[in-house]
């Protein structure tokens, strides 16, 4: 396949359209089979690939940014008879398993970000399903808050992944129906077993859906759900929302630079640097922050640093090892976080931080070595300090300083609702309110060490040495080994419906993706529509 790239806007989709129409705005999914990434492979019946879903997480962002006045999104099909066939079988067949599981994470991260904008945005989703809705397609239902399907007959919800394809709803669509929407056990095992899906009250009844509505009223009532949702949200009404502009970047042999963030990969060492420059210029106040909408420093560089991370998770699958790296004056970064934290309130600023929460999570979440190198030029202050948090390792020059801000403690959550630093001092908790004592301090190397922040301080004379070996024993390790190592440590703590979705997908799409019954010659999804029943290895281990 050719180079994956997530950047797109609206004049470029071709699988979705946004229609707006005063607080409502209908997200609607009309794919067009003959624009697969995958070439030959046509996305009948809106079954989608991972450009489907690039452009469904760029429209997802927009609506929140481009779009303040709008309160509901109402998911629809474009398509008569069908809503959405799930994820595009002769795709999963042919992508490699790294693809297969990249793509199912994409997929889940755009779906929890979903459910984030009715949480805490205010931006609430309602799913009107109508046509056939099966395996992903039902989960994209899923994670709206409100499920409405046409009650014709016809017009069903399923995940039959496991009797057709001998895999699993991976992008947390088993998790949802127990976790989200509390559908008894039993219930969810004979639903998941049904090729033909459920339907009408049926589905009600099994909690499947909300509301089940008979085609002569489900115009008007789908349109009444939406102005009922629209009326629950504190979104402004009379907003002027920002253009969310294409990066700035340059794409060279070993790497890209955009504004704020400068990815470098060496492929020879097995590891890629990120680098992120702080402010140069902030504005004075609020109006300053919206005149200066897509250029505002904390909201340029988590575009930035969120391309830089999914460029790297789909197009250098060899590069187990992340290096993280700051520049710039510290102080600037704690200005930028008290601008946050002073308007908070405003929407577009909540916006900003959200997005932000979103992209320090999705580097959670990237199956790689996070290694934080805190140096004497660097920035890490305030939200710039979050990723030293979400460092594997944070190791720091003796001459060089670190602070934290307000922000670090609520604004940037982790998967678990934890912050970073809540998740790091767990069995410490005392330690999480002395941080909390130093924000808005620099604090020196020994000061840094002594209050749990960073593992291991080295002295310039040491410096070199100890990071090359540092960074050379890492890559040397398994790099399986490494991403279970990783995935276990990163997410201490309680479990939320959102960990449990991601580590399941980890434990079962690595599992599953790699079996023969669903992907080998004989396997399900190989012989899928060939009239070829296909081969199971029997052995359960």
């Amino acid at each position: 396949m050719q180079r994956i790239d997530v950047q797109t806007e609206p004049g470029r989709y071709r699988h979705w359209r946004i229609v707006v129409d005063g607080p409502v705005a209908d997200l609607v999914m009309d794919v067009d089979p003959e624009a697969s990434l995958f070439p030959g492979c046509e996305l009948k019946l809106n079954s989608y690939d991972l450009g489907v879903d690039i452009e469904l997480a760029d429209a997802v962002t927009r609506l929140r940014f481009e779009h303040p006045q709008v309160r509901c999104v109402v998911l629809r099909s474009g398509k008569d008879n069908v809503f959405c066939a799930g994820a595009n079988i002769r795709m999963l067949g042919r992508a490699t398993h790294g693809h297969k599981v990249n793509f199912c994470k994409f997929t889940n991260e755009t779906r929890c970000a979903i459910e984030e904008a009715g949480a805490e945005s205010g931006q609430r989703y309602l799913a009107a399903v109508s046509g056939a809705c099966a395996g992903g397609g039902y989960e994209l239902a899923a994670c709206a808050e409100r499920i409405m399907l046409i009650d014709d007959k016809r017009s069903s919800v399923a995940l039959p992944e496991m009797p057709l394809l001998a895999v699993l709803p991976g992008t947390g669509g088993l998790t949802r129906l127990t976790d989200k929407r509390r559908v008894r056990r039993d219930l969810a095992d004979l639903f998941c077993s049904l090729e033909e899906g459920v339907r009408g009250q049926r589905a009600v009844a099994w909690r499947l859906v909300d509301e089940a509505v008979p085609p002569s009223r489900w115009a008007e009532t789908v349109a009444a759900r939406a102005r009922e949702l629209a009326a629950l949200s504190d979104r402004p009404a009379d907003a002027s929302g920002i253009a969310l502009p294409p990066l700035e970047r340059a794409f060279t042999a070993d790497g890209v630079a955009y504004r704020h963030v400068r990815l470098d990969c060496d492929r020879a060492a097995r590891r890629a640097t990120i680098t992120v420059t702080g402010p140069a210029d902030l504005p004075a106040d609020l109006a300053g922050i919206h005149a200066a909408g897509a250029a505002f420093w904390p909201l340029a560089m988590a575009r930035e640093l969120d391309d830089a991370i999914l460029h790297l998770r789909f197009n250098e699958p060899e590069l187990g090892l992340i290096v993280l790296r700051t520049l710039g004056d510290p102080a600037r970064v704690l200005a930028a976080d008290a601008l946050l934290a002073a308007h908070r309130d405003d929407w577009l600023v909540r916006e900003i931080r959200l997005l932000l929460k979103r992209t320090f999570k999705r580097l959670d979440l990237t199956s790689r070595s996070l290694i934080a190198l805190i140096e004497a030029e660097s920035c890490f202050a305030g939200t710039l300090a979050e990723l030293a948090f979400a460092a594997d390792r944070a190791v720091m020059s003796a001459t060089a300083a670190l602070a934290v801000s307000t922000c670090n403690f609520g604004d940037y959550p982790m998967s678990n609702g934890l912050t970073r630093l809540q998740t790091r001092f767990l069995g410490e908790p005392d330690s999480v309110a002395r941080a909390e004592a130093a924000a808005g301090r620099m604090l020196d190397a020994e000061a840094a060490l002594a209050l749990g922040l960073v593992t291991v301080v080295h002295d310039a004379l040491d410096w070199d040495d100890e990071v090359r070996i540092l960074l050379e024993e890492r890559a040397s390790f398994s790099p399986d080994a490494l991403t279970a190592m990783e995935a276990n440590l990163r997410f201490a703590g309680p479990e939320t419906m959102e960990t449990r979705i991601f580590g399941r997908l980890t434990a079962w799409q690595n599992w599953v993706f790699q079996r023969p019954s669903a992907v080998g010659e004989a396997g399900a999804l190989k012989r899928y529509g060939s009239g070829l029943k296909p081969e199971y290895d029997r052995e359960r281990v």
